[in-house]
């Protein structure tokens, strides 16, 4: 007679990262609803200041003169942001619950970064189909650009392509301000905060002193928006490094 032995069964690595998609997803107003309201807001504000000119010129063709100025219009980079802070909030509602059910620290990250990678893919697609009716439109019948600004370039594909890099930039840059934050909190986040201003300004005091902005400049725009996006992927991947060496060690705090 034999006896079976019974061996405990670990869930598929797809399964497990499935499983911390669906509870960064368990508060969808957080996460979707909020950030869709944030942008319809942006998008009426713009529509309501494209109105008052037009209503003051008397005249909806007269559009056409500040078209130009609309091209350059920064309506919909507060979404990029926005959604920087969802990944903070996301990071510090779920970090310790997921950790209380037995979720390893890596199965928890890996998890989040596929959550961000869906989230941007997301959130092109929508770009993209908003820019098409735009376009289609002719500026929501007043010349007015926000999901075609010369930022996201001509080409939908190249425009989405941009739009992706951007959302994850900045969903890895609050990955990483979250997990400062889960190991040394607002003190933590403050000292990255000033740290960084430090940086930049130093940064740009460098190039000021060697006279290298006009280089700076003809580099923008020598690589062009998509060429710039696909730049950002190497602060990206360092952004998500960056995370996962500060989250692996992380002990969550009340």
């Amino acid at each position: 007679m034999t006896t079976a032995t019974l061996t405990p069964s670990t869930p598929r690595l797809s399964r497990r990262l499935g499983d911390i998609v669906r509870l960064h997803l368990a508060n969808p107003m957080t996460v979707i609803v909020v950030p869709l309201l944030v942008l319809t807001a942006m998008f009426a504000v713009m529509i309501a200041i494209a109105l008052m000119i037009v209503i003051g010129t008397g005249d909806s063709s007269a559009a056409a003169s500040f078209s130009k100025g609309f091209q350059y219009s920064g309506t919909s980079f507060y979404i990029f942001v926005y959604m920087m802070v969802v990944a903070v909030q996301a990071m510090n509602a779920t970090f310790a619950y997921a950790l209380g059910l037995g979720v390893t620290r890596r199965d928890y990250y890996l998890g989040s970064a596929v959550t961000w990678v869906l989230f941007s893919v997301a959130w092109s697609i929508l770009f993209l189909v908003l820019g098409a009716i735009e376009q289609a439109t002719r500026g929501w019948g007043m010349n007015v650009r926000m999901f075609t600004a010369i930022y996201y370039g001509e080409e939908p594909v190249g425009r989405a392509v941009i739009v992706f890099c951007a959302f994850l930039f900045f969903f890895f840059a609050g990955t990483a301000a979250a997990a400062v934050f889960v190991r040394w909190k607002a003190l933590g986040v403050t000292v990255m905060l000033v740290g960084l201003a430090f940086v930049l300004v130093g940064l740009g005091f460098i190039v000021t002193l060697t006279a290298n902005w006009p280089a700076v400049g003809a580099w923008f725009v020598a690589s062009g928006p998509l060429g710039v996006a696909l730049w950002s992927l190497v602060l990206t991947a360092l952004l998500a490094v960056a995370g996962w060496a500060l989250l692996r060690r992380a002990t969550p705090r009340g």
